[in-house]
């Protein structure tokens, strides 16, 4: 184990300074079981191999990128959040004249576009600029497309009507094949751009932030990095809106924010 633990520092290591991902401090159980899953489908007898796999071909650091960062989403996910959205912060935005909206860690996209929906039917999508960023590049070119799975869209239907949609949500988009391809209309007011939560900093100043089961598996060390950045981006009441099993407890700048709606962990920013 001494020496499975010193290979996994190593790789890590080795990817940052190399590539400038840091996974160094990642929650260590999560990162061990994703390393471990991705040498056997590369099928590298240790680590030290799968190393210098990735060290020496750029195409199997991608694949690897692709195991280290979870992408679970799906659209109007938690819809009880996209709710509380529509009554609690959408009458907030409707009194500014133009609202910047950062969806940090967006993986393909499903929440993106579920976001853009939502603020379409409040009628705030014109005046709304949302960045959606991601350490994946990947990730960010299948969320640009705006294409996914059709055989998801009955769970998306109901997550919508759940979440308080007041259309048929068919008619966001139009079936292709075995996909759905989102209306234009939606990607229009949208800027997918890369983003690493760990190395970048402050890019823009926002309104709303987004940042949902991403910091769950950082370290302490790194949540507090995070908070610190999440901090500085947001203006002076903005709103915030973490994951469920995400907290403000015990961060840099808990004080420095309300509850506006706590089960649902979404704050505002008010010193």
């Amino acid at each position: 184990m001494a020496l499975e633990e010193l290979e996994i520092r190593l790789l890590l290591e080795g990817i940052f300074r190399h590539y400038g991902f840091d996974f160094r401090d990642y929650a260590s159980a999560s990162m061990r079981r994703r390393i471990l899953g991705a040498m056997r489908a590369e099928q590298a007898q240790t680590i030290s191999s799968l190393q210098e796999k990735v060290l020496h071909d750029a195409d199997r650091m991608e694949q690897l990128l692709r195991a280290l960062t979870v992408h679970v989403t799906s659209m109007f996910r938690d819809p009880d959040l996209y709710l509380t959205f529509r009554e609690r912060v959408v009458p907030l935005l409707k009194t500014y004249p133009f609202v910047r909206i950062w969806h940090a860690g967006c993986s393909s996209g499903e929440e993106v576009y579920s976001m853009a929906i939502l603020l379409h039917e409040e009628g705030l999508y014109e005046r709304c600029r949302i960045y959606a960023t991601d350490i994946s590049e990947s990730a960010l070119y299948g969320a640009r497309a705006g294409l996914f799975p059709l055989s998801s869209m009955k769970e998306y239907t109901a997550n919508y009507q759940q979440a308080g949609g007041k259309k048929a949500f068919s008619e966001y988009y139009t079936a292709s094949c075995d996909n759905a391809l989102f209306r234009p209309l939606l990607r229009q007011n949208i800027v997918f751009a890369p983003h690493n939560l760990v190395t970048d900093g402050s890019f823009n100043d926002f309104n709303v932030i987004l940042c949902r089961n991403v910091m769950i598996y950082f370290n302490k060390a790194l949540q507090e990095r995070v908070h610190r950045l999440l901090y500085a981006s947001l203006t002076r009441l903005g709103v915030l809106a973490l994951g469920r099993k995400e907290s403000l407890r015990f961060t840099p700048h808990e004080a420095c924010y309300e509850e506006l709606e706590g089960f649902q962990k979404i704050y505002r920013k008010v010193q």
